[in-house]
């Protein structure tokens, strides 16, 4: 009796072990399934907006999801090094996201690599998302061979802010009658400054240098796509600005010029658009914002960039999410005011024209066609490594920490050693 209760108790513990097992396992399929059921209906939106901007970009997107109406719900990824990231995903065809935020000196790049999809498909479910409804200047620096390939969500570009009580204090408000400040007009305050001040920082300093280009009527490329950096307008901008730190009107090499201009010690400060909200955020400075200084008053650049929505190829992402990826850039085309509390000169101009718009400090980029004509966008290819090339170098050379004629040889190389690393 005593064997036979035991066989049954066995028999009993592996009917119940066998039923453990079909429970696990059908909860596990269980919970494959809802995972795959909730992808199905996720859109993954990758940006890059690791600062203050994602959290403004987070509101929109929730905004969006809480009206749309749909089953489908994009999911905004802010990824810190996303162009390394997206060069995995891309390379492994698993975990491409639906929609990216990209810049658009990437874009070019992209086309070239055959990873970007047009924007027809948007197009098509959303017509509205056309040229005629964006600044000209954020569209086309995502049309590469008369084709589409993205949809502009802003301009962000450089900004010269000014304090109006040092400008009194100096005398030289007339500086701003025509909203161009020139290098003669900086110069004219050697040796007139107080201990401790200065006419202007050095922040943002690669991106001014590269206004100057423009304005000095040279480029970062030749015809043929060869970079041109050691160029006699990049040797004369560098000069420039050398004269400036040898006068002792720049801020110090070494220190940070940007909290000195919010400590009420610099004129001028040659930052973003963006950072109009932490100017805002100082008690007591009182401040304004004009274009870029320039070589001459005929003519102005405020270098800009724009960040631009564009889909990488994937067979993944379907018709049915596309379909709300439009719905979502129309929504944002048409309600993108949140975007502007984070600095930057929105690209649609159902946005810009709005009274709201006008209250933002970066309005002053598209109060008049001649100024949005001062946004200027590179369209090489390779201008990242020209800008990575003076972010490395430009400091040094400006303060004569490294000689210019070498700084401009090795800057040179620098750009091409880049190249012939990517054509590997």
């Amino acid at each position: 009796n005593f064997n036979e209760r035991g066989k049954n108790m066995k028999k009993k513990l592996i009917i119940i072990g066998a039923l453990v097992a079909v429970v696990a396992i059908a909860f596990a399929g269980f919970k494959r399934y809802q995972s795959s059921e909730k992808e199905k209906y996720t859109i993954n939106f990758w940006s890059p907006l690791t600062g203050d901007d994602g959290a403004y970009m987070d509101k929109i997107v929730d905004e969006f999801n809480e009206q749309s109406g749909s089953d489908y719900k994009i999911n905004h990824v802010i990824t810190s090094d996303m162009y390394t990231k997206l060069s995995t995903v891309v390379s492994s065809k698993n975990g491409i996201p639906d929609l990216t935020l990209m810049h658009s000196y990437k874009v070019e790049e992209f086309v070239n690599s055959n990873i970007l999809d047009t924007v027809e498909p948007l197009v098509s479910h959303q017509p509205e998302l056309q040229k005629g409804n964006y600044l000209d200047t954020a569209w086309n620096a995502g049309t590469i061979g008369g084709t589409q390939y993205t949809i502009p969500l802003d301009i962000h570009a450089s900004a010269m802010y000014y304090n109006q009580d040092l400008l009194e204090k100096y005398d030289v408000t007339s500086w701003l009658d025509d909203n161009i400040v020139t290098f003669d007009e900086m110069m004219s305050l050697a040796g007139k400054m107080d201990e401790g001040d200065y006419v202007v920082n050095n922040a943002l300093l690669s991106w001014v240098i590269l206004a100057q280009i423009r304005n000095l009527g040279g480029a970062i490329s030749d015809e043929a796509g060869n970079p041109t950096v050691n160029t006699p307008e990049m040797k004369e901008a560098l000069e420039r600005i050398k004269a400036l730190t040898d006068a002792g009107l720049m801020t110090p090499y070494g220190e940070d010029g940007y909290l000195m201009f919010q400590g009420g010690n610099v004129l001028l400060s040659t930052d973003g658009t963006w950072t109009s909200t932490a100017h805002d955020a100082v008690e007591g400075l009182n401040w304004g914002v004009t274009n870029i200084y320039s070589t001459s008053d005929d003519i102005v650049t405020n270098r800009a960039a724009s960040h631009m929505f564009g889909m990488l190829k994937s067979e993944s992402r379907t018709d049915e999410k596309e379909e709300v990826i439009a719905q979502f850039l129309e929504f944002v085309r048409t309600n993108s005011i949140e975007w502007a509390k984070a600095g930057q000169i929105i690209a649609s101009k159902d946005i810009l024209e709005s009274d709201d718009y006008q209250q933002y400090p970066q309005s002053f980029f598209t109060s008049t066609s001649e100024e949005e004509d001062t946004l200027y966008i590179f369209d090489y290819v390779y201008f990242s490594y020209v800008l990575e090339a003076l972010d490395v170098y430009c400091t040094d050379i400006a303060y004569g920490e490294l000689d210019l004629d070498e700084g401009l040889a090795t800057m040179q190389q620098y750009v091409e050693d880049k190249i012939a690393e990517v054509a590997k």
